[in-house]
């Protein structure tokens, strides 16, 4: 695992985020790992851009709808 090291971090920030730590019961390095975590899995707006560009040139029959359907129906 790599190292992350982030300068000049003004103070209220600081607390803030460690106050959300302690709320969260969670140590400051825990928290920030969590939220990077959540952050780096989030697509942005561009990833998603593309993704629906892709998904609209792609074409589908109506047995892969119904296919989707059941297959979200088995999840519930």
């Amino acid at each position: 695992m790599s190292v992350l090291t982030i300068r000049d971090v003004p103070e209220d920030q600081i607390r803030v985020l460690k106050t959300r730590a302690a709320q969260a019961g969670q140590s400051l390095q825990a928290y920030m790992q969590e939220l990077i975590a959540r952050e780096a899995t989030k697509p942005t707006m561009r990833e998603m851009a593309a993704r629906l560009e892709r998904e609209a040139a792609a074409e589908y029959t109506t047995d892969d709808v119904l296919a989707a359907i059941d297959e979200g129906r088995l999840g519930r």
